[in-house]
């Protein structure tokens, strides 16, 4: 909440947190928790409630549970609401990532779901959402492992309109990946024609599997135009 203060002090629109922010992405099968999944349904009441006061439209990451099944998702808050909440496609299970023991694959169909004390909230991957002031603003969401794969959902959301892609990320520092990282980034920013805000987990949360480094970007038609360093 308060990194949601400082950036619409900025004049910030639209601010874009990393995969699975409200917990942390090493929750390992505490996400299976009723306890855990309950605080990040609270802590997003909370944010929807300072996102009434608030100039910008903020998606953060969080696990959702729907029909007795658990979702890693982005939620898209603004003005006091949810206006939608994306699951991820594309679940990572090889290496060190195994999303497929905690979470089910969400599908392209757009269902209301209630949340947070919120009903009728569109749930599902294809969402593009709007506004009257900015016509031309279009905005997507995927989530780390739909970038990586051959058919990213992002190419489905451009063809639809989409202007601009959020990607909320947990990927690891591996030596020799923050430059295909930079690349993946920039050129799917290039063959949607589009903006592409990429924004990864940071340092704190790295643990003995995995490293995190918080290398971030925001790519517009192939040209990368801001990156937070690694580390």
């Amino acid at each position: 909440i308060a990194a949601m203060r400082r950036a619409d002090g900025d004049g910030v629109q639209l601010a874009v947190f990393p995969e699975l922010g409200l917990t942390g992405y090493t929750c390992s099968d505490l996400f299976l928790q009723q306890p855990l999944q309950r605080a990040a349904e609270a802590l997003l009441k909370e944010i929807i409630a300072a996102s009434a006061e608030l100039g910008l439209v903020s998606v953060v990451g969080l696990p959702v549970a729907v029909d007795g099944k658990l979702y890693n998702c982005a939620a898209a808050v603004a003005s006091g609401t949810v206006l939608g909440v994306v699951p991820k496609r594309y679940l990572p299970t090889y290496n060190e990532f195994y999303e497929g023991r905690h979470f089910v694959s969400g599908t392209a169909d757009v269902v209301p779901v209630d949340i947070a004390g919120q009903l009728d909230v569109p749930f599902g991957t294809s969402q593009l959402f709007t506004c009257e002031e900015l016509p031309e603003l279009s905005v997507a969401v995927e989530l780390c492992e739909d970038l990586w794969v051959p058919e990213p959902p992002s190419i489905a959301h451009a063809k639809a309109g989409a202007t601009v892609i959020c990607n909320l990320s947990a990927s690891n520092a591996v030596v020799g990946k923050a430059d295909y990282r930079r690349s993946l980034v920039s050129g799917q920013s290039a063959r949607l024609i589009c903006g592409y805000i990429y924004a990864s987990a940071g340092a704190g949360e790295s643990t003995q599997d995995v490293v995190f480094s918080g290398h971030d970007f925001v790519a517009e038609n192939g040209r990368v135009l801001a990156e937070a360093k690694p580390f």
